[in-house]
């Protein structure tokens, strides 16, 4: 069970972390240059159908291999402890994720224009390198990088 569910977890992740850096390095710069929304509509419209659920799929495998890991969920923000430092930061990194993604959804979308676009991209970067840093720190869990 376990393998399977880390396989659901890195193919989240692929998805996830793969699409953001298809937007943050290939369609963003586009859009900037030509000012498109419209362009950046159709990706995320595109995305969104296949990067929510697999953003999905991560918090609920990512909650069960945290769980298998360190069952008593107290400690998960014990940071003397290695697993749940490393459980803490995808928790962070989680948090960071969900405000970026409820302030773009509320307040910068709703109000988004040719004349703005950069400030959908200031949400875009910070997003993508959270999702490598989510990526860094699960391959941490097997290589002791952040112990």
């Amino acid at each position: 069970m376990y393998g399977v569910i880390l396989l659901l977890h890195v193919l989240g992740a692929m998805v996830w972390t793969g699409g953001h850096l298809v937007l943050a390095l290939t369609v963003l710069p586009r859009v900037l240059r030509e000012k498109s929304v419209e362009q950046l509509s159709r990706f995320e419209s595109g995305y969104e159908r296949i990067g929510m659920p697999a953003l999905l799929l991560q918090v609920l495998t990512g909650v069960w291999l945290a769980h298998h890991m360190l069952p008593d969920v107290s400690q998960w923000l014990a940071f003397d402890n290695p697993v749940a430092r490393l459980i803490a930061v995808k928790l962070l990194l989680l948090t960071a994720s969900v405000a970026f993604a409820i302030h773009a959804k509320f307040r910068v979308i709703p109000k988004l224009s040719a004349n703005n676009l950069t400030v959908m991209a200031w949400h875009i970067v910070p997003v993508t390198l959270i999702s490598v840093l989510f990526a860094v720190v699960g391959v941490s869990f097997r290589t002791g990088w952040f112990y």
